[in-house]
């Protein structure tokens, strides 16, 4: 058993330390290139402070301590146990002041359905786990267990500890009963392997749509890929909304919301009530509206701001005419949605309808942080006042959200049953905005005073800033990780895969305090265990595959972590060599893994042969003529190591060149050669970028550049969804792709059972 005693440091440096590392501090990181970083004192304080603790002296930081683990030894139960399937036998802790150990406990199971199980412990019977001594006070842990047949899920109990001398205690616990590991369907868990395309949604072009791409153009992209490269799932950008303001707020990755989707993927021509509107109708047959849309679906990059003019004058048309008609059948359906929402949506909605209508009274107010002080708190009586007087207009974005939950519940099925195994695979973002509605309703689940970065690497050696705030961890334990099941269930919903950006933010984040630079940072830890459970729960319920890009300076303990809780891993060839530098070879890659040809901030194969991703960061000044010389040499001698090392497979023919700077684009031998490269690894699933597929030059996000710099999040797909099974080179690489898929055991063979 654990006995610990609590005493008061012996200088400020000890107390310091202790306090940084009982609130989450990590004492050193190591870096990319294997350089231990101890973390200064300056950075302990700042993340402390950000954190509300007293770091002035020594006796202030002991009584911060004294003070906390006084709190978690004297409340009976931990606001919440997360518990494994394997665990179940050891159970949940209470805790229990020596004068009670003789007590009797009475535990009442308070299941997710509405039933109960109620039955009353001698303490005595319970196994010990810890001891806790403070001051005078003494505690000991006790552990107990849950019932092996309990069913998974959001459960919680009620514990009362009744003593001699009426002495009782009472306290709530969020039961959380979890898999110990994620979903994996029946093809991925016999040894099958699968492969998709990615795709950036909004850069699809078609037809029909509006210069944007939307849910409908999924629907040729699904037939393409299952019929005519036997592929299992379409990978996609995070859906997540923004405010499609250009140049700012287009990034999907630092969205105004991560809990619901941006609207301008809608399809308005399949909303019934814009169909059955003669003002939405007259609108859209209108000489200016046709002719808009033809100039956004031509112009050369997607144009935001104006898609979403468009599109939000005919949604409020069309949602006129929701509530006029008076659907009861379509009526309920939303209230029902909207009621099972609960305070998300109503706050999501509510910030967007104070958005627009306080932008529109003064132009210059864009941000929330800019609003009036009385509409910058959610619960406000301004803010419960304007949402009693614009109710419609808060509807109206509820309404939005709903129509947007069909279309892409639609897109699934309609992926499914066209014979994608998988069907859509979506992307959940590490960040979310400052200036947008998680900040403005969640407050208490961020911590002020630090921002989120990343450390020195050879991409950014003076480290990185993404300038938004870290989750404060242990108000997302007060509240039972309510909000993080939520994050991960609205985003798993209506696809079959799930990719998690930086999945290192489980275990731990890199925070930077206020006022201290980047490479001043430190790693905090997360309650990992608690989340990754959760996250395998969300997983089998959904029935959804999960994914964590983990990429960067992720230790081997993370990796084992999460190939021990079911999480693919991700492999991009980039990055994948041994400590000499050597290359891996495509067979030494995991098998619990996704291997992927790149990333949204990555050069694409195209671009990563003609340095292509090295002009443009000189074109945009992130780098010096010296800086440039050293990366293209870096460059020539890694195009030399992947064409040796593609020689060594024999994906190329013995006449091809053997020198790199022999080469001077991706030819089509060497695209082939590369595609086998991915195919040909264990890892369980593949992902080739379209851009990869299409041999296109252009990545979708040039990091750390601004719109004036480079067109990031704007790129449009060099075919549109019909041509890429009517055009001939489309033909031609398809047919290429669906080869490799053949030849390694990754074609489609599977059938949609799964998910009927």
């Amino acid at each position: 058993m654990k006995k610990e005693h609590f005493v008061p440091s012996s200088n400020y440096a000890q107390a310091l330390g202790r306090a940084a590392l009982l609130w989450g501090t990590e004492p050193e990181y190591g870096d990319t290139w294997g350089k231990v970083h101890i973390t200064p004192d300056e950075t302990k304080k700042g993340i402390l402070k950000a954190l509300g603790v007293p770091v002035e002296t020594r006796e202030a930081l002991d009584r911060a301590v004294e003070e906390r683990l006084t709190r978690e030894w004297d409340r009976l139960t931990p606001p919440v146990a997360v518990i494994g399937a394997s665990a179940f036998g050891r159970g949940f802790p209470v805790h229990l002041p020596e004068e009670l150990a003789n007590a009797a406990l009475t535990v009442e199971l308070k299941w997710e359905d509405g039933g109960t199980a109620r039955r009353t412990i001698a303490v005595g019977e319970l196994k010990d786990d810890a001891y806790m001594s403070i001051g005078r006070r003494n505690w000991v842990r006790k552990l107990v267990p849950v019932p092996a047949d309990a069913p998974l899920g959001y459960h919680s109990a009620e514990v009362v500890a009744n003593g001699r001398n009426h002495k009782q205690l009472s306290s709530h616990i969020g039961l959380i009963l979890c898999p110990d590991r994620c979903y994996e369907p029946a093809p991925v868990r016999d040894g099958n392997r699968a492969a998709g395309i990615a795709v950036a949604l909004y850069g699809l072009r078609s037809q029909r749509n509006w210069g944007c791409g939307d849910f409908t153009d999924l629907e040729p992209l699904a037939d393409w890929l299952a019929e005519d490269a036997r592929a299992s799932f379409i990978g996609l950008n995070p859906l997540h909304a923004i405010p499609n303001r250009q140049p700012f707020n287009i990034s999907p990755y630092l969205p105004a919301s991560t809990f619901y989707k941006n609207p301008i993927y809608l399809d308005l021509e399949r909303i019934g009530p814009f169909q059955r509107c003669p003002v939405a109708q007259r609108w859209f047959a209108s000489e200016s509206v046709r002719s808009e849309i033809e100039s956004l679906r031509a112009a050369e990059f997607v144009e935001y701001e104006r898609v979403w003019s468009l599109k939000l004058t005919g949604l409020k048309h069309a949602f006129a005419r929701f509530l006029s008609e008076n659907d009861l059948v379509e009526r309920r359906a939303f209230d029902t949605w909207r009621t099972g929402e609960g305070d998300l949506l109503e706050r999501y909605a509510l910030w967007a309808a104070l958005d627009e209508w306080l932008h529109k009274q003064d132009p210059n107010v864009w941000v929330w942080t800019q609003w009036p002080e009385q509409y910058r708190e959610p619960d406000s009586p301004a803010v419960r006042e304007f949402a009693r007087v614009h109710e419609r207009r808060v509807l109206f974005y509820e309404w939005l959200q709903w129509e947007t939950d069909r279309q892409l519940e639609r897109a699934q099925q309609y992926a499914l049953h066209a014979g994608l195994s998988i069907g859509l695979y979506h992307d959940l973002a590490l960040a979310t905005d400052q200036f947008g509605s998680d900040l403005w309703a969640w407050r208490p689940f961020y911590v002020s005073g630090c921002r989120v970065g990343a450390p020195p690497d050879g991409f950014s050696p003076k480290g990185q800033d993404w300038a938004f705030p870290p989750p404060d961890t242990e108000h997302h334990r007060e509240t039972a990780y309510q909000m993080f099941a939520d994050s991960i269930r609205n985003n798993a919903r209506h696809g079959g895969a799930l990719r998690m950006d930086h999945v290192m933010r489980f275990f731990r984040l890199y925070w930077i305090p206020k006022g201290l630079e980047p490479d001043s940072g430190a790693y905090v830890r997360d309650h990992y265990e608690d989340l990754l459970h959760i996250l395998a729960l969300e997983s089998v319920r959904n029935r959804v595959i999960m994914i964590g890009e983990d990429l960067g300076t992720v230790t081997d303990e993370i990796r084992h972590a999460l190939d021990r809780f079911g999480v693919c891993g991700y492999k991009v060839p980039y990055f994948e060599k041994w400590q000499n530098g050597a290359l891996k070879m495509p067979e030494e890659y995991t098998a619990q893994a996704i291997v992927s040809s790149s990333t949204h901030d990555l050069p694409t194969l195209a671009g990563f042969w003609i340095g292509k991703d090295i002009e443009a960061r000189r074109v945009a000044g992130l780098v010096d003529e010296s800086s440039v010389r050293n990366m293209w040499a870096e460059r020539a001698r890694d195009k030399q190591l992947f064409l040796d090392a593609l020689f060594r497979k024999h994906l190329l023919p013995e006449w091809f060149p053997r020198r790199a700077d022999q080469i001077p684009e991706l030819t089509g031998e060497l695209h082939n050669a590369f595609v086998g490269w991915l195919a040909q690894a264990p890892s369980r699933l593949m992902a080739l970028n379209q851009e990869d597929l299409l041999k296109d030059a252009e990545q979708q996000n040039l990091p750390a550049t601004n719109a004036d710099q480079y067109p990031n999040w704007m790129h449009k797909m060099r075919f549109t969804v019909e041509e890429l099974r009517t055009a001939g080179y489309a033909r031609d690489v398809t047919a290429m792709f669906r080869g490799w898929l053949e030849r390694t055991g990754r074609v489609n063979r599977s059938s949609i059972a799964e998910h009927a």
